[in-house]
């Protein structure tokens, strides 16, 4: 397997929310994108903000555009702050360097893709990425 299939990413989007409701985190917003940075799945939960996707997408994009999570990429904004606003304005794709997306790898450990969420914190996002590319039977970097 070296691509992200429309039913695996399917299988995040929903696992990945049903986490959030079963964690009671507040409404979420969730893409899932492959490995080019095209949307294969997104959802805005009911009562969830208007820009809940647009951020999980700058988050998934900015995962795979620089090809780690965005926890790291939000570490090492902090320190090239310059350097990340630079990146942001000019990326063809939606680029925010936060915590709360993670890469999709295969079995083989190739990446596939990317799931970005946003309306928790950065950590409820990141986990429930996590737990919908675990319902899939994919890893996570």
């Amino acid at each position: 397997m070296n691509s992200l299939n429309l039913t695996q990413a399917r299988t995040i989007l929903d696992a990945a929310l049903a986490e959030a409701r079963a964690q009671g985190y507040l409404p979420m917003g969730v893409v899932v994108i492959d490995a080019v940075g095209q949307t294969k799945a997104a959802a805005r939960e009911d009562g969830a903000s208007a820009l809940r996707l647009d951020i999980a997408s700058g988050k998934a994009g900015a995962a795979i555009g620089m090809g780690v999570n965005s926890r790291l990429l939000a570490q090492r904004a902090k320190d090239l702050p310059a350097f990340f606003n630079a990146v942001a304005s000019s990326a063809s794709q939606k680029f925010i360097a936060q915590t709360g997306a993670v890469l999709i790898k295969d079995k083989a450990g190739n990446v596939i893709g990317a799931a970005g969420a946003s309306g928790g914190t950065g950590d409820e996002d990141e986990a429930i990425c996590i737990a919908g590319i675990a319902a899939a039977g994919l890893e996570h970097a």
